[in-house]
């Protein structure tokens, strides 16, 4: 049931392939994180991803922290692009997690030219996330976003400081898209360069919701049955040295963790070809 671990870029820890994208805990009682946690330490998940914005999702992190201690990895983001908005969203967020200190923060969506040229530049929240890993309150600093622009976003960013780490989508949908899939693989080969890690999200993208009743909390139709699951998965987990951020969705957890424990390779193009059919496109954004 275990799932593989690597390198997480330069930082020292091995991290599981899946990390848990704790987006999930967004809207859900104690009793259900707590019991979401119990299946990721079975499965062996050692890497936390969390953000200021998740809604709920630091306090539930931290009433298990504080009854568990920390026995992974933990990230968490700021969406703020001033630099003292950014140390104050910083230390509410270590209140709410109950640590002294994060494995690392991340600039959170930093998408728009307009709020990339606040948050990079003097008094901007790089700067003062660059002053939070000196006082030992982080440890790495990395960035995040979405949307079709975003890898190039993130290597402008890239091209400015040297972060730990990225965040952004890639899938088999996005894949199809000639412009988007040349710039995540700019990405990919720069991170590679440099010895960043890179995470993936919305693997498991079906499609847009379009006019469909949207029936599961994600910003997109997500597949659900297990062998869609698995395929869509493995898939993204074909592109080499990534790491896969879990669903929004908690009830796809324990699919998506058990699709991780059993990958050995990526399905070929004429089969997901099959899984997507032709009624699935447009931006999932």
């Amino acid at each position: 049931m275990m799932i593989e671990k690597l390198p997480f870029g330069r930082t020292d820890h091995l991290s599981t392939r899946t990390l848990f994208g704790a987006a999930a805990f967004w809207d859900v009682s104690q009793d259900e994180a707590d019991a979401a946690m119990d299946i990721l330490l079975q499965y062996g998940i050692n890497h936390v991803d969390t953000a200021a914005s998740y809604n709920k999702s630091e306090e539930r992190l931290g009433s298990w922290i504080r009854r568990h201690g920390k026995p992974f990895f933990l990230a968490t983001k700021t969406g703020e692009r001033k630099g003292a908005e950014a140390m104050e969203s910083l230390q509410r967020s270590l209140e709410r997690l109950g640590v002294d200190s994060v494995d690392l923060i991340q600039l959170h969506h930093l998408a728009e030219p307009e709020e990339w040229e606040v948050a990079m530049g003097p008094g901007g929240a790089l700067e003062a996330l660059i002053e939070a890993r000196e006082q030992g309150l982080v440890r790495f600093i990395g960035v995040t976003g979405h949307g079709m622009n975003i890898p190039f976003m993130h290597l402008r960013s890239l091209e400015q400081f040297d972060f730990d780490s990225v965040l952004l989508p890639f899938n088999y949908l996005l894949a199809q898209d000639n412009e988007y899939r040349q710039g995540f693989e700019a990405v990919l080969t720069e991170c590679r360069r440099r010895n960043t890690a890179v995470q993936v999200i919305k693997s498991l993208a079906r499609g847009p919701w379009g006019e469909r009743e949207e029936t599961r909390n994600v910003w997109y139709e997500p597949f659900i049955e297990q062998p869609d699951v698995d395929a869509a998965l493995w898939w993204a987990m074909g592109v080499e040295g990534v790491f896969l951020n879990t669903s929004a969705d908690i009830q796809l957890l324990p699919y998506l963790l058990d699709a991780a424990s059993r990958f050995e390779k990526a399905p070929k193009d004429e089969e997901m070809r099959k899984l997507f059919g032709k009624d699935r496109v447009g931006n999932i954004f």
